[in-house]
C-alpha cells in the first residue's frame, strides 16, 4: 500500500474549486476530490500549526499532550515521566509509528519540525527532509524533493510519504514570474463592506488586524512583494484574497507534477491520497486579516479529502470529525497493524486510547455520519474554546489577545459563514447549550489524562503571561495605537489588562 499526505499549510476549503468556489484555483486538487471522498466537516481539533500537527499526529487533544500554544511550556509535549522507555510516546504511537508497525517506509518532506522546534514531529519517520527556509520556502523548492524520493523508491511497495507546502500561508511567496492570475477576477463572494471595514480599522485591534495585517506593524517587506500590509479600503481587500488565492493556485499547479509522477510510474491509481490542511484562515473575518488566531469556524474548519482505492469515489460526506480522528481510520482502513513490541513489553497491545473516532466506514461508502458536536481550542494567539453543534459556531473568550473580542460569541454559520453577526444576546439559551457541551467535554478530558497530568495546559498559558502571539507587546502597542488615531482602543486594552503593561523581554 502507498500513502501520499498532502498537507497545504493554511488552507481554507471553501477556497477550493470542488468545495464550491467559483474561481479556479485548485483544478489538480478538484480531480482528485473527484475521485475520493470530500467531507464536508472536518476540523482541527486545537489550533493553529504546532498545536494542530501535534493533534493530528498523536490522535490525542492538546488537553492531553499538554501541546496548545507557540512558545512557552505549551509549546512542548508533556513529559512522560518513568513510563518512557527508550522510545517516547511518537516513537511507538504517533500515526507515522503505527503506520511504520504496519509495514510503510514512512518519510516526510517538511520544515514544520524547524520551524516550530517540533522534534518530536519526527518520531516515526524512517526519513525526513527539511529545505531549511523554516516555512518560507515555496513550493517549487518542495517539489524536486518529492519527486526525487518517488523515483528513488519506484520498486517500494508500501510506503506513506507525508508532504507538506506553505503557499497559502502569509508572506504570500508564488514567484512573481507567475503574474496575478486572478486580478482580473471578481471576488465570487465579496461579503466585506466599506462599514465592515472602518469599524475593523477603528475598534479591531491586535497582532493582524485591519491596520497591521503583518503581526503589530504595517511595514512592508522587499523580500516578500506580494504581502499586503494595512487594508486601507475595499481594493486593498480584494487584492489580498487574489494573493491568498494564488498562493493556492500556485500550491495546486506544483502538486500536480507529483500526481504526473504517479501516473508516470504506474501507480497512480493504487496510491492512497490524503489531501487536507493544519488550519484556515481568517481574511478579514472577525476584524482578522492574513492570520490564523482564533478558535473560530474559518480557522478549525480545514479541508480533507481521501482518494482510497476500493472506497467511495465522488462522494460528499457530511457530520463532524476531528483530525485527531484520522489515525484511528487509517488503522482501521489498513488493518492488521501488530502491537509496538519491544524488549520490556513484548507483544504488549498498544496501551493507548486515542481521542481520535475512526471513520472508516465513511470513506469506505461515502455516506454521512460523524459526532454530535466538536469542541476546538486555540491557545497560541488568543485563549478561545469553541463549540461546533448544529449550525451554530458557540467561542468562549479567555484571553482576547488584545483584540478586544466579547467573552460569548455565537455564529449562525450557514447563514452567516464569515461571522458577521454576533448572536450571542439574541440567542442565549443556545449559548447555553454550547457552554453545557463546553463544561462536559473540559470535564470529561482532565479525568482522562493519560499522562496523569491534571492542569488545564489553557490555563497554564494564561498564568505564563497570555498567548505567545501577544505576549509582552501591549507595552509598545497601545504607544502605536495612539499614534495612529486609535486612543480608545489603547485606553480599553489598559483597563482589560494592566497586568500585562510591561516592555517586551
Amino acid at each position: 500500500m502507498r500513502i501520499l499526505y498532502v498537507d497545504i499549510d493554511t488552507l481554507r476549503p471553501d477556497h477550493l474549486g470542488c468545495y464550491g468556489y467559483a474561481r479556479n484555483t485548485s483544478p489538480n486538487i478538484d480531480a482528485i476530490a473527484a475521485e475520493g471522498v470530500r467531507f464536508t466537516d472536518f476540523y482541527c481539533s486545537d489550533a493553529p500549526c504546532l498545536p494542530s500537527r501535534a493533534a493530528l499526529m498523536t490522535g490525542r487533544f492538546g488537553i492531553h499532550t499538554g501541546c496548545v500554544g507557540h512558545g512557552g511550556v505549551n509549546a512542548e509535549m508533556r513529559w512522560e515521566g518513568r513510563e518512557r522507555g527508550m522510545a517516547d510516546f511518537n516513537g511507538r504511537y504517533n500515526l507515522p509509528a503505527v503506520l511504520r508497525r504496519g509495514g510503510l517506509k514512512t518519510a516526510s518532506i517538511s520544515s514544520f519540525p524547524d520551524r516550530h522546534g517540533a522534534w518530536w514531529f519526527n518520531g516515526g519517520f524512517d526519513e525526513t527532509y527539511n529545505v531549511g527556509k523554516r516555512g518560507l520556502e515555496p513550493a517549487h523548492e518542495v517539489i524536486p524533493l518529492a519527486l526525487d524520493w518517488l523515483e528513488r523508491k519506484k520498486d517500494t511497495e508500501n510506503w506513506f510519504l507525508h508532504l507538506h507546502v506553505w503557499d497559502p500561508h502569509i508572506p504570500y511567496r508564488t514567484p512573481e514570474s507567475y503574474g496575478k492570475p486572478f486580478a482580473d477576477e471578481k471576488l465570487p463572494d465579496f461579503w466585506m463592506t466599506r462599514e465592515i471595514l472602518e469599524d475593523h480599522r477603528r475598534h479591531k485591534p491586535g497582532t493582524h488586524c485591519a491596520v497591521e495585517v503583518t503581526g503589530y506593524h504595517n511595514t512592508p517587506d522587499p523580500e516578500t512583494p506580494r504581502q499586503i500590509t494595512e487594508i486601507k479600503d475595499l481594493e486593498d481587500f480584494k487584492t489580498m484574497i487574489d494573493e491568498y488565492d494564488t498562493g493556492i493556485w500556485y500550491a495546486d499547479q506544483q502538486l500536480a507534477l507529483v500526481f504526473d509522477k504517479l501516473k508516470e510510474q504506474g501507480i497512480y491509481e493504487d496510491t492512497v491520497i490524503i489531501i487536507s490542511s493544519d488550519h484556515g484562515e481568517d481574511l478579514g473575518e472577525l476584524g482578522c486579516y492574513c492570520e490564523h488566531g482564533e478558535a473560530d469556524y474559518i480557522t478549525t474548519h480545514i479541508p480533507l479529502i481521501i482518494k482510497w482505492p476500493g472506497c467511495a469515489k465522488g462522494a460528499v460526506s457530511g457530520g463532524f470529525h476531528y483530525n485527531v480522528d484520522l489515525l484511528p481510520t487509517l488503522m482501521d482502513l489498513i488493518g492488521d497493524i501488530p502491537p509496538f513490541t519491544c524488549n520490556r513489553v513484548v507483544g504488549k497491545p498498544n496501551p493507548v486510547v486515542y481521542d481520535g473516532e475512526s471513520f472508516a466506514e465513511n470513506v469506505r461508502t461515502g455516506a454521512d455520519g460523524g459526532r454530535d458536536y466538536l469542541v476546538v481550542s486555540q491557545c497560541a494567539h488568543v485563549c478561545q474554546r469553541s463549540v461546533r453543534f448544529g449550525d451554530w459556531m458557540y467561542i468562549r473568550t479567555y484571553h482576547d489577545g488584545y483584540h478586544l473580542t466579547e467573552s460569548e460569541e455565537l455564529f449562525n454559520i450557514k447563514e452567516d459563514p464569515h461571522e458577521i453577526h454576533n448572536l450571542a444576546e439574541e440567542y442565549p439559551e443556545v449559548c447555553w447549550h454550547g457552554a453545557w457541551y463546553l463544561e462536559r467535554w473540559v470535564a470529561d478530558n482532565m479525568l482522562s489524562n493519560i499522562y496523569n497530568y491534571h492542569e488545564d495546559p489553557m490555563w497554564s498559558v494564561i498564568a505564563e503571561g497570555g498567548p505567545f502571539h501577544c505576549r509582552g507587546y501591549l507595552y509598545d502597542y497601545c504607544k502605536r495605537l495612539e499614534e495612529t488615531g486609535r486612543e480608545e482602543c489603547a485606553n480599553r486594552l489598559r483597563l482589560k489588562h494592566p497586568h500585562e503593561l510591561t516592555e517586551r523581554y
